[in-house]
């Protein structure tokens, strides 16, 4: 996963082929996820990110929501203006209905419109960086959770999140618990304004 990972960050061709064996691996885990990954430590960068990285409210889209473990903080979060989609069908089907809409998708082509969401979470997700950057509105962020840090088997290094976007971004980045965060915002929408301040500056 850490070779696809930085492929289709980066441009790489990524398939109807590559799809499928992606989503069948998830799907594979899917009964047991949630009980083999519940962890608060684990979970603790997404607290952080949204405590520190000064993430904006409004809709909020999360790629690769698998069985809903961030998707509780989420909802919370944006009061209920969340959606969680994964590739994985059998993983959506093991999240909470409570919480909010569930959608089978691939992150490479978002059922989203342009500028449609405000902020774009990603915990252990694949990184589609021209559809994040479409689907994501002007004053919007990105925020981006490796729950076990460089150990993660879907992780990139801030910087290179930041590398792969379009066009120039900024943000902050930092640790807690057992992983890594980095909330990143387009350059021109932070020129009318203050970058948050965190420990970590990625690009």
């Amino acid at each position: 996963m850490r070779k696809v990972t930085r492929a289709v960050a980066f441009g790489g061709e990524w398939t109807r082929e590559r799809a499928t064996k992606v989503a069948a691996l998830f799907d594979s885990m899917a009964a047991t996820w949630s009980a083999d990954h519940d962890d608060a430590e684990r979970y603790a960068p997404l607290d952080d990110a949204y405590d520190r990285g000064d993430v904006p409210a409004g809709r909020c889209l999360e790629l690769g929501s698998g069985t809903g473990l961030g998707t509780r903080t989420l909802a919370e979060r944006h009061q209920g203006s969340d959606i969680a989609l994964d590739l994985a069908a059998d993983m959506l089907r093991h999240a909470p209905a409570e919480y909010g809409p569930r959608v089978q998708a691939d992150a490479a082509a978002l059922p989203v419109a342009d500028r449609g969401v405000d902020v774009v979470v990603l915990v252990n997700a694949l990184l589609f960086p021209l559809e994040v950057d479409r689907v994501l509105a002007p004053e919007g962020a990105v925020v981006w959770i490796n729950t076990v840090g460089d150990q993660t088997p879907i992780h990139l290094p801030a910087d290179d999140v930041v590398a792969a976007l379009p066009g120039e971004w900024h943000g902050v980045a930092s640790r807690a618990g057992t992983g890594t965060w980095a909330v990143v915002r387009r350059a021109e929408s932070l020129s009318a304004g203050t970058p948050p301040t965190a420990p970590g500056h990625p690009g």
